[in-house]
């Protein structure tokens, strides 16, 4: 095996064993991804404000900032949050009287299935005659519920620990990019550091153009639905399908549905409401597809929506939510190591041989016929004699 094989093996085993890592701490690793992408986005800033004061002191303004900004974003929030909480709380019993009175009736008549299939109450007696299912699934309901106050625990302090590792990437990260960029092999160096800079470009445009994008998207369907369709949900569901909306296609699905689900439970089968519903939805489609992501997004990112949800949902399958968090850093810098392979592969003999060959053809094709040429001559010089 020669050197330059025996560097590749170690190239792709170093990654293997990287990547291998990465999955095993995906658990943990949350955290510390989503802190890096604050820092990453707010690096800018820091450089901006470095140049008029030392690095620790503007650092220090960014977090107070940053901070203070999340927590009148809650204080704005949590109100309305709970508040919509209540409403949808107190709007249950007119949903399950809507399923009863409408929904039971039309599934039983379209599906060709006994109404009492589609009754709570069927079911809640099912399982009262099935006791020992039941069990298990109590137990395993039991078992969910304490998973879920470990994870509840787990995020609280998660969001404790998220400011804290913010705040010393963002003080440090001039630093950790230059060692990063040190520990690189030497002739791959400039190779790395155009694709890093390129793969930058595309993610600081793409974060914000993305995240002013949810925001508007949220802040339309909010007002659309409370003031058009007059649907006291609006709100909440106006800020979820705002902040699904990274993923093409999500928070347009994910909200029509809960709006449509919120409405019949509001108006029963008031057709003039759910009109109402899919007419905002229907522009908040056409605002997001010809205004927004254009204008504010573009083409940054380079990836086919089909694309951009297989890398989310890929991500959320391989790595959980750490996952998602990576999925469309990982996908931008994957579009540009692309690009730069498509151009070495383009300037390779392996794509321009056949192009190549044919001029050497023709000219190596010369010098045979000149020379049976020169033959024939000698030949027919020599006939005479």
């Amino acid at each position: 095996m020669g050197p330059e094989a025996l560097y590749r093996l170690q190239l792709a085993l170093l990654v293997a064993v990287i990547g291998y890592v990465l999955w095993l701490l995906a658990p943990v690793l949350t955290p510390f991804v989503l802190a890096a992408l604050l820092a990453y986005i707010a690096d800018p800033l820091a450089d901006h404000l470095q140049r008029h004061m030392p690095r620790t002191l503007a650092v220090t303004l960014v977090f107070v900032v940053f901070s203070v900004a999340v927590l009148i974003l809650l204080a704005l929030l949590l109100p309305l949050l709970e508040h919509q909480l209540a409403r949808a709380v107190a709007a249950l019993p007119a949903a399950l009287a809507w399923f009863r009175g409408i929904a039971t009736p039309w599934l039983a008549q379209h599906l060709h299935l006994p109404a009492e299939t589609f009754d709570p109450q069927h079911v809640i007696n099912l399982l009262q005659q099935h006791w020992q299912q039941a069990g298990g699934i109590a137990a395993a309901l039991l078992g969910h519920v304490t998973r879920s106050g470990l994870a509840l625990l787990e995020w609280a302090t998660n969001l404790v620990l998220v400011p804290v590792v913010f705040f010393y990437l963002l003080r440090d990260w001039d630093v950790l990019v230059e060692r990063v960029r040190e520990l690189l092999p030497r002739h791959v160096e400039p190779t790395v550091t155009r694709l890093a800079r390129e793969s930058d470009a595309v993610l600081g445009a793409f974060f914000k153009g993305q995240l002013l994008v949810m925001l508007g998207l949220g802040i339309y369907y909010a007002l659309g639905l409370s003031l058009v369709a007059q649907l006291g949900l609006g709100p909440l569901i106006g800020v979820l399908a705002g902040l699904v909306s990274f993923v093409p296609y999500l928070g347009f699905i994910t909200g029509l549905i809960a709006a449509l689900i919120a409405v019949l439970a509001q108006y029963g089968g008031d057709w003039l409401h759910i009109v109402l519903v899919l007419g905002v939805f229907a522009v908040g489609q056409v605002l997001e597809s010809y205004v927004l992501v254009p204008r504010l997004v573009g083409n940054r990112i380079g990836l086919h929506p089909v694309a951009v949800i297989f890398a989310v949902l890929a991500g959320a399958q391989l790595f959980g939510f750490f996952g998602i968090l990576m999925a469309l850093p990982l996908a931008a810098v994957a579009v540009v190591v692309l690009n730069y392979a498509h151009e070495r592969y383009m300037a390779s003999t392996l794509y321009t041989r056949e192009e190549e060959a044919t001029p050497r053809a023709d000219s190596e094709s010369a010098p045979e016929v000149s020379a049976r040429t020169a033959d024939k001559s000698e030949v027919d010089v020599h006939e005479p004699d």
